[in-house]
């Protein structure tokens, strides 16, 4: 199966801590997905997001990084991306990198716009 890597830099007028509590606090982040979140806080956890996106978490460090295998319910069976989201203070803002390495060619696209769509701009007004 071709795939490709998906690499986003988004800054958010907000700590590192509170970027960092949106993406792993169930709560927080079900309102930000407008649906139901299971989110475990420890590596080795599982998360399901509305029950079309889950994967595991992979390595967690608090306020710095994140990085989880992850799939959308559609994608091919077995198949997990890796999704890292790392955490930079710049000044009162963090800067956030994104990479998601294994996306099947045949949905990048609208991964790629969907992670805009779907969590950058609602994070960024909800922060």
């Amino acid at each position: 199966m071709e795939t490709k890597d998906i690499r986003q830099t988004v800054t958010f007028k907000a700590s590192a801590h509170a970027v960092y509590e949106l993406l792993m606090d169930a709560k927080k982040h079900s309102e930000l997905a407008g649906d139901e979140a299971k989110v475990s806080r420890k590596a080795g956890g599982k998360f399901n997001i509305g029950g079309y996106i889950e994967g595991t978490n992979l390595e967690l460090v608090p306020d710095e990084k994140i990085v989880q295998s992850w799939r959308y319910e559609d994608w091919p069976e077995g198949h997990f991306s890796k999704a890292t989201f790392s955490f930079k203070k710049e000044g009162g803002k963090t800067k956030m990198t994104f990479t998601q390495t294994g996306v099947p060619v045949q949905f990048y696209e609208d991964i790629k716009q969907g992670w805009i769509d779907y969590y950058w701009t609602p994070m960024k007004e909800m922060l």
